[in-house]
């Protein structure tokens, strides 16, 4: 047997060893309270990830209406005060090339591997979730 039809051999076990049903909607079925190997592990860190991001972009939508009150507020003093949406967008890009990248770092702990993007996902969640928390201050001080 040749080293390509054993990993073609080993690949089609481990395929077969995890099988996935799906749901009518064409998501994967897994339980993510009891993910237990690694394909459901990253399936499941992928929906936790995209979780955090749908409550992200649901409070960027609030601090962006409060950044917008805010420059409404400063208008009054003059235009040199305005410019919290500006200064909110251009945060938000910086944020996320940062928590692009830095997620792409956590990912060559198993590159290549299996597990990347189950580790990728996992940071992707846990920064959103932490800019999540920012933007929410950010418009709890406005009063928003």
């Amino acid at each position: 047997m040749t080293i390509r039809s054993q990993l073609l051999s080993a690949a089609a076990l481990l395929l077969l060893s995890a099988p996935l049903t799906f749901a009518q909607d064409g998501e994967p079925a897994v339980d993510c309270e009891n993910a237990q190997v690694q394909i459901e592990m990253n399936i499941c860190t992928g929906r936790d990830y995209q979780a955090a991001d749908d409550e992200l972009n649901a409070a960027y939508k609030v601090t962006m209406a409060a950044a917008r009150k805010m420059d409404e507020q400063a208008r009054e003093m003059g235009d040199q005060y305005v410019g919290a949406v500006d200064a909110l967008k251009r945060a938000q890009r910086a944020w996320i090339g940062y928590r692009d990248g830095q997620c792409a770092l956590a990912g060559f702990e198993a590159r290549g591997g299996s597990m990347e993007p189950m580790l990728v996902s996992g940071c992707l969640a846990d920064l959103t979730r932490k800019r999540t928390a920012e933007l929410k201050a950010i418009s709890a001080v406005s009063g928003n």
